[in-house]
C-alpha cells in the first residue's frame, strides 16, 4: 500500500471506531445513573466509616455534566471488543501472514487484560487510595466530595488502568514485528522500572504503599511481556526464517 493508501485506510478505521463509540456513548448515557452509582460504591463505602465525609454537587449542571463524562469514558470500556477489532484490522495489513496467524489469539487476552485493568483499579487501587487519603493528615475534619471531580476521575483512572494492561500484548505485537527483542528489552528494564516509578508517584497519593501497590503490577505487567516475547515470538520467527 502507499503512503496515501495507509492515510485512506487509517481515515476509515477512523470513522468506524468514531461510530462504534458514538452509539456506546448513548447507551451508556442512557444507563448513567446506574454506572454513576457503581462508580461511587468504593468511595461511599470509605466514606461510610465513622461519618467520614459526604459526596455533593457544587452546581447546576453537575449532575448532567458529570453523567455525560462517565457515558463517554463507559463507552470506551464497554465498547473495547468492536474498536480493538478495528485496530486490528488497520495493523493486520503491515504483519506477513504467519504473523498474522500468531498475533491473532492475542487479540482476545487483550480484552481479557483490558477487563483486568479496569478490576485492578475498581477493587483494589480505588479502596486502597481513598482509605489512604481519607486517613491522610488532620483527622476529626469532614471530606466534602465534589460529584463531577469524582466521577470524571474514575472513569479516567479505570480507562488508563486498561490500556497500561495492554503491556504484555503490544510487547508480543513489536516482537513479531521485528521492533523489540527479549535482549533490547532487557537492556530497557532499569530506564522502565524508573520511569513506571514516576509515573505511579504521579497518579498515587504521596504514600509509599500506594505508590508500591501500582509500581508492582506495572513490572509484573513488562516481565510478563518480557517472557511473552522470549517464549513466544523467538521461537516463532526462528522457525518461520529457517
Amino acid at each position: 500500500m502507499t503512503l496515501t493508501e495507509h492515510l485512506e485506510e487509517l481515515r476509515k478505521t477512523v470513522i468506524r471506531v468514531i461510530i462504534i463509540l458514538s452509539l456506546a456513548f448513548f447507551v451508556c448515557y442512557g444507563y448513567g445513573e446506574y454506572i454513576s452509582e457503581l462508580l461511587l460504591r468504593p468511595l461511599r463505602e470509605s466514606l461510610g466509616h465513622d461519618g467520614l465525609g459526604k459526596i455533593v454537587y457544587l452546581g447546576l449542571l453537575d449532575k448532567v455534566m458529570s453523567q455525560l463524562q462517565v457515558a463517554f469514558w463507559s463507552s470506551i470500556i464497554i465498547s473495547s471488543p468492536m474498536w480493538f477489532h478495528q485496530v486490528w484490522k488497520f495493523v493486520q495489513p503491515g504483519l506477513h501472514k504467519h504473523e498474522v496467524k500468531a498475533v491473532r489469539p492475542f487479540l482476545a487476552i487483550g480484552f481479557v487484560f483490558f477487563c483486568l485493568g479496569v478490576s485492578f483499579g475498581y477493587f483494589l487501587v480505588f479502596p486502597l487510595t481513598f482509605e489512604t487519603l481519607l486517613s491522610f493528615g488532620v483527622q476529626n475534619v469532614e471530606a466534602t466530595i465534589s460529584l463531577k471531580d469524582y466521577l470524571i476521575l474514575a472513569s479516567k483512572v479505570l480507562v488508563f488502568l486498561g490500556v497500561v494492561f495492554q503491556l504484555p500484548n503490544v510487547l508480543l505485537i513489536l516482537g513479531f514485528m521485528g521492533l523489540v527483542t527479549k535482549y533490547s528489552l532487557r537492556k530497557m528494564r532499569r530506564y522502565i522500572y524508573v520511569g513506571f516509578a514516576v509515573l505511579s508517584a504521579m497518579l498515587t497519593p504521596p504514600d509509599p504503599y500506594t505508590m508500591m501497590g501500582l509500581w508492582i503490577p506495572l513490572v509484573l505487567l513488562f516481565e510478563i511481556g518480557i517472557l511473552a516475547v522470549a517464549v513466544i515470538v523467538h521461537p516463532f520467527l526462528a522457525r518461520h526464517h529457517k
